[in-house]
């Protein structure tokens, strides 16, 4: 009956096996910046600060865009009145709702922008998350960074 086996020689011994090498696993924040310029996507900016700054939020959104940069901002002034946020239950559910898709906006950014001249304990909160995560922070009022 034939052998399907080959013969091996034997290791002698100083033998040392060839190390094999393993690639490196990508982490999500790798993945997602190697996506991004595989893309060819210009520098996303996401905005921050207290929604009493939504006018300078929007000029800041526009000399950002004007830059050449995808633009995230908060999309809800839940301190004016709506009918989306009018039943205080409700309203409570989708401020943390709404805060939990601004960090989501956070980890996709590239950049974070904090606008006005005062810091709330939210503003303070995302500029410490976005810090943790590595990405950089400027301010339209750098007097105002916690961290100066």
């Amino acid at each position: 009956m034939p052998s399907f086996s080959s013969p091996q020689a034997p290791l002698g011994p100083h033998h040392q096996e060839e190390p094999v090498s393993y690639p490196q696993l990508l982490t999500p924040e790798e993945r997602l910046a190697d996506a991004k310029k595989q893309l060819s996507l210009p520098r996303i900016v996401v905005i921050c600060g207290s929604i009493r700054f939504m006018t300078e939020m929007t000029e800041a959104d526009l000399r950002e865009t004007k830059a050449g940069k995808i633009v995230v901002k908060p999309g809800c002034d839940m301190k004016s009145p709506h009918e989306l946020w009018s039943d205080p239950a409700e309203a409570e559910a989708l401020k943390v709702r709404l805060d939990d898709l601004h960090r989501a906006k956070i980890r996709l950014a590239d950049e974070v922008l904090v606008v006005g001249d005062y810091i709330g304990d939210s503003t303070r909160a995302e500029i410490a998350y976005a810090r943790s995560l590595g990405k950089p922070v400027r301010f339209t009022h750098p007097e105002v960074d916690p961290d100066a």
